[in-house]
């Protein structure tokens, strides 16, 4: 077997070996930092539990819809919910203020760029009901990816943004330095938005022979397995997909495997993942059809709402994205 390095896990390049062992050396190759033995125990436990799951290491919490439901927050009220009254606590009468308001610019939740160069920028909100991810949590995840080097100085990072809504992941990734973002989502006063804010952050000026940005109205699933069926490129794969969907409406199973299938990723690409507490822990390593995998990196939980890292194919080349499997434990 090739040794693999304790501070990220590298693919062994045989193809003799077995995704069961692939896997299990993957995880044990890791070597966690101030874990106690009764941590080792339980991450020994859970990679025990992993190779006994079928194949394709997809867990059964994962393969059927979860019940996560959320009070709306008063992000954005859908007038089809209002209850005819107005004003009060139950029914608030939500305004933009500001520049915004004067802009025509839908923002109750006064979501907005955090940092880079569009930073303190409002965004744009479509009429549909949907819940952005939230600021305290949008600043850990940037401040991670920041710590793996996607916005080094001279780095052309693409990043994918599915299930975009207003585009709020997508164009924080641009405001720190991507040189590009394409964003998809199914429906269209979504990317109607997300193209509002483009314009409104100047990020729709054209660098090196290509758009900073690009929008797709499709389905996600769609989007990852045959990009060409929504026109998206297939030439120039991305180092970051971000992955935040409405928890009660997709099957994170279907989309896992999608994802780590997808022609749209290559080696050493960081694909994140949102999901809820309810739905339990997400598996640390994802085979793929290939023989590759995807590996954990980081599986943090902020209230309610967890987030997962992967790294595609870990070649060694990005050391800060080290595997985690103690992360992966539990919740």
């Amino acid at each position: 077997s090739i040794p693999i390095s304790t501070k990220s896990a590298v693919l062994p390049t045989t193809t003799t070996t077995t995704t069961t062992s692939l896997r299990t050396d993957i995880a044990l190759a890791a070597k966690p930092k101030n874990r106690s033995k009764k941590g080792i125990k339980k991450a020994s436990l859970a990679t025990t539990t992993t190779n006994e799951e079928d194949g394709n290491n997809i867990p059964p919490n994962l393969r059927r819809k979860v019940d996560a439901k959320r009070p709306p927050l008063g992000h954005v009220i859908p007038a089809a919910t209002k209850k005819g009254r107005k004003g009060g606590s139950s029914n608030p009468i939500l305004r933009p203020q500001g520049k915004a308001r004067e802009a025509g610019m839908n923002n109750p939740s006064n979501l907005r760029i955090m940092a880079g160069t569009a930073r303190g920028r409002r965004l744009d909100s479509p009429e549909v009901f949907l819940r952005p991810m939230m600021g305290k949590v949008r600043e850990a995840v940037y401040s991670t990816f920041t710590s793996f080097g996607l916005y080094d100085s001279g780095k052309m990072t693409r990043h994918l943004d599915i299930f975009s809504g207003s585009g709020s992941v997508g164009l924080e990734s641009l405001s720190r330095g991507a040189a590009h973002c394409t964003f998809v989502d199914m429906s269209q006063d979504c990317c109607n938005a997300v193209t509002r804010n483009l314009q409104w952050c100047n990020f729709d000026n054209v660098q090196d022979g290509g758009s900073q940005g690009a929008v797709y109205c499709g389905e996600a699933i769609q989007a990852l397995r045959h990009p060409e069926s929504y026109g998206i490129p297939t030439l120039r794969p991305y180092q970051i997909v971000t992955l935040c969907p409405p928890y009660e409406e997709i099957v994170y199973a279907d989309l896992l495997e999608a994802v780590a299938n997808s022609v749209l990723v290559t080696d050493d690409t960081i694909i994140l993942v949102e999901y809820p507490v309810e739905l339990g822990c997400m598996p640390h390593v994802i085979a793929r059809e290939d023989g590759g995998a995807l590996v954990g990196v980081r599986n943090r939980k902020y209230g309610r709402t967890v987030i997962a890292m992967y790294i595609v194919n870990p070649s060694g080349n990005m050391e800060a994205a080290n595997s985690r499997p103690e992360e992966f434990v539990s919740i």
